[in-house]
C-alpha cells in the first residue's frame, strides 16, 4: 500500500518503548535479518520485527527504511510493517530525559537509567569500550560493545559531554553501566551540562580549612595559596586526570610526597570506579637535581602520551614538590607549555619570579617572608591534611623525619617532633630520614612504592619497618664511615678574608664514586666532622668534582642562587648554572673552566658577611 503524503516521525536518541505510538509511520535503519522477517532499528536503543510477510521490498543493512507501528506488545516487542511514501515530511520525537545522578546508581541495579556528564575516560579493551563519566556527584564506568576490540561510538572522546542511557549492572563487585545508547551532545544542551557539573565541582573540591598541626606564621601567611593548590589536586582526582608528582630524590621531598600520594590515593579509592585508578592515575617519580630537569619532562611525556593513547586518558597535571621553583626549571616548563599542561609547585628553594608564568599554584615559604626552615615535607603533610583530612593519623610523623633529614633550625620542628614523640624520637626520625636517602640512591629512577612505605611506616607493618629501618641504617653508616676515613686526609683548608674558615673536599678524586654516599652527601658528612672540630667558626666546605662544586656553610651568609647568576654572567664559556637553598646548593660548570670558576666561588664567598 502507497501513502502519497503523510508526517514521518523520527526517534530522538533519548526516547523509549513509551514513546512509540501504534499507527504512526517512522524512519528507521535495517539492523539485521531473521528467516522469519528483517529486524528494524527505530533509534540507538529501540528496534522493532517486520515479519516477512509485510515486507514490501529487498532489503540490505544500514539501510533507511519506513515502517508503521502495527503493535507495541507488553514486553516491549514492536511489530512493524513496511510502507512507501511518494512524499512525506520528518519530525523528531524528542522527551525530557528524566537524567540520574550517578551517585544514586548503587540503588538502580538492573534498571534503564540515562546519564548526562563529560567523558573522562575513552578506554577500548580486547571487548567492550569502556568509558568514563563524570556529572556532578561522581564518576562511574559504562561498558558499549559493537563487537570484540572494536570502538563503539567513535565520534565520542575524552572531553566531550554525552547523554547514555543503560542499564545499571555489577561487574566484579563494581558497578557498570551496559550502554545502549551514547549521544555527543552540543550548543546550548552541552553548556547546560557543563554548567552544572563546573559549578558542583567547585564546591566539591573545595580544600579543608582544618587547623594546621602546628603554630606557625609562616604557614598561616600561605594558607591561601596552599588551598587554592589542594583544590587543584582535588580536582583532579574528581575528574579523573592523571597526575604525575615529581619531588626531589633525598628524605624531605619523598617525606612531602609520600604525605600527598596516601592522601590522594585514599581519594581515588574512595571516588574512583576503577580498582586499578591508583595506579594509572597517580605517579610518583624522583628528580635527582632540585629542579625539574629535561631528563625528567621527557620522561614524563613518554609515560603521558602513552598511556593518553593506551587508556584515552587526559593529559595530566603536573606537580613539583622540593623543586619547581627556580630558573633552572624553565627548559623543562617550556617543554610542557607547548603541551598545555597544567603544573603546580610546592618548594622550599629560594623562588625565581620568572617561573611563575607557567604555574598554576606555586606554594613556597619565601613567598611570605619564610625561608628553607619549613621543609617540603611539613608543607607536603600539611597539604596532603587539605586535600584528604582522613589520613591525618597515618602521616603525622612526616613532618618531623623531613626537618631533621632536612637540618631544618625553624620554630617549627620541634613542635612537629613534639606532636610524635611517644611514637617516634628524633633519633629514629634521623635514623628512619637515612635509611630514606640510602635506598633511594640504589632505587635511582624508581619510586619504590612499597619499600619507601615500609620505611616510613605507612604500611602499618611495625616489625618489619623497625628491621628494615635498622638494616639499612647500619649499611649506610658503615658506607659513610669508610668515604669520610678515605676522605678526610685529602681535605685542604684556607682563611677567608672574611675571617671564616674554608674547607675544600675534592669528592672526584679522593672518594669511592657510583656508589652511597654520593657527593652531596658525603660534602655534608664533612662539612658536620669540621663544624664540630671549628665549634662556634664560621665553616664553608666545598666539594669539588669535575664539573660540579656542591656548597655547605655554618655562619656565612651566602646567596648561592645570586652567587650562580653572577658568575654565569662574569665567566665567558663557563657554562655555570646551578642552585639550591641560599647557604646550601651546588653548582655546575664546564670542566676546563673549573679553575676560574673555584676561584671566582671562593672569592664570593669570601665577602659574604659573618652571622
Amino acid at each position: 500500500m502507497a501513502y502519497t503524503s503523510e508526517i514521518v516521525y523520527k526517534l530522538g536518541p533519548g526516547c523509549e518503548v513509551e514513546d512509540v505510538q501504534e499507527g504512526n509511520i517512522y524512519l528507521g535503519k535495517v539492523q539485521g535479518f531473521a528467516n522469519f522477517g528483517t529486524f528494524v532499528q527505530l533509534n540507538n536503543s529501540i528496534k522493532g520485527l517486520i515479519h516477512k510477510s509485510n515486507a514490501l521490498t529487498q532489503h540490505h543493512e544500514r539501510a533507511d527504511i519506513l515502517v508503521i507501528v502495527v503493535q507495541v506488545r507488553p514486553n516491549g516487542n514492536i511489530d512493524l510493517r513496511e510502507v512507501i511514501l511518494d512524499e512525506y515530511t520528518t519530525e523528531l520525537v524528542s522527551r525530557q530525559v528524566k537524567t540520574t545522578q550517578l551517585t544514586d546508581l548503587k540503588g538502580r541495579v538492573g534498571r534503564r537509567v540515562t546519564i548526562e556528564g563529560e567523558l573522562g575516560q575513552v578506554k577500548q579493551t580486547s571487548g567492550p569500550t569502556i568509558f568514563t563519566i563524570i556529572d556532578e556527584t561522581g564518576s562511574e564506568s559504562a561498558a558499549a560493545f559493537v563487537e570484540a576490540g572494536v570502538r563503539a561510538y567513535p565520534e565520542a572522546n575524552t572531553g566531550d559531554i554525552v547523554r547514555v542511557s543503560g542499564e545499571v549492572m555489577k561487574r566484579n563487585n563494581q558497578l557498570q553501566i551496559e550502554v545502549s545508547s551514547l549521544e555527543v551532545l552540543k550548543g546550548e544542551a552541552a553548556e547546560e551540562v557543563k554548567e552544572r557539573i563546573e559549578e558542583s565541582l567547585s564546591i566539591r573540591s573545595e580544600a579543608a580549612d582544618n587547623p594546621f598541626l602546628v603554630e606557625s606564621e609562616v604557614l598561616t601567611r600561605l594558607r591561601p595559596e596552599m588551598r587554592k593548590l589542594a583544590k587543584i589536586i582535588r580536582r583532579a582526582v574528581f575528574t579523573q586526570q592523571p597526575i604525575i608528582l615529581r619531588h626531589h630524590a633525598d628524605a624531605d621531598g619523598i617525606c612531602a610526597a609520600a604525605a600527598i600520594e596516601t592522601a590522594v590515593v585514599s581519594l581515588l579509592r574512595e571516588h574512583g570506579n576503577d580498582s586499578d585508578a591508583e595506579f594509572h592515575l597517580f605517579k610518583r617519580s624522583p628528580s635527582k637535581a632540585p629542579f625539574y630537569e629535561i631528563e625528567d619532562i621527557t620522561r614524563d611525556l613518554d609515560f603521558m602520551l602513552k598511556d593518553a593513547v593506551r587508556f584515552g586518558q587526559k593529559l595530566p597535571l603536573i606537580f613539583l614538590m622540593d623543586n619547581g621553583s627556580t630558573e633552572e626549571d624553565m627548559p623543562a616548563y617550556k617543554i610542557a607549555q607547548v603541551y598545555g599542561l597544567d603544573i603546580v609547585v610546592a618548594d622550599h628553594h629560594h623562588p625565581d619570579e620568572i617561573v611563575d608564568q607557567f604555574l598554576k599554584a606555586h606554594v613556597n615559604p619565601y613567598h611570605v617572608e619564610g625561608d628553607f626552615g619549613i621543609t617540603a615535607g611539613m608543607i607536603g603533610t600539611e597539604l596532603a591534611r587539605m586535600i584528604n583530612p582522613d589520613i591525618e593519623e597515618r602521616i603525622l610523623h612526616l613532618p618531623a623525619i623531613a626537618g631533621v633529614g632536612d637540618r631544618s633550625d625553624s620554630l617549627e620542628l620541634p613542635q612537629y617532633l613534639a606532636l610524635v614523640e611517644g611514637s617516634y624520637s628524633t633519633e629514629e626520625c634521623k635514623k628512619i630520614a637515612l635509611a630514606l636517602d640510602y635506598e633511594q640512591f640504589w632505587l635511582r629512577f624508581n619510586d619504590g612504592r612499597e619499600i619507601v612505605k615500609d620505611i616510613l611506616n605507612l604500611n602499618n607493618n611495625t616489625e618489619l619497618h623497625k628491621r628494615l629501618v635498622s638494616l639499612l641504617v647500619e649499611e649506610a653508616n658503615a658506607a659513610i664511615a669508610e668515604q669520610v676515613k678515605t676522605l678526610m686526609p685529602h681535605v685542604e683548608s684556607r682563611s677567608l678574608s672574611s675571617g671564616a674558615n674554608l674547607f675544600i673536599a675534592d669528592v672526584e678524586m679522593y672518594a669511592h664514586r657510583f656508589t652511597f654516599p654520593p657527593p652531596g652527601k658525603t660534602s655534608g658528612e664533612i662539612h658536620d666532622i669540621l663544624c664540630k672540630e671549628h665549634e662556634g667558626e664560621p665553616v664553608v666546605t666545598l666539594g669539588l668534582g669535575p664539573d660540579f662544586v656542591v656548597l655547605r656553610s655554618r655562619g656565612v651568609m651566602m646567596n648561592i642562587p645570586r652567587m650562580v647568576r653572577e658568575l654565569r654572567d662574569e665567566i665567558a664559556g663557563g657554562g655555570v648554572n646551578g642552585g639550591g637553598h641560599l647557604v646550601v646548593g651546588s653548582i655546575k660548570f664546564v670542566e676546563g673552566m673549573r679553575d676560574i670558576v673555584i676561584e671566582k666561588l671562593i672569592a664570593k664567598i669570601s665577602e659574604a658577611p659573618i652571622a
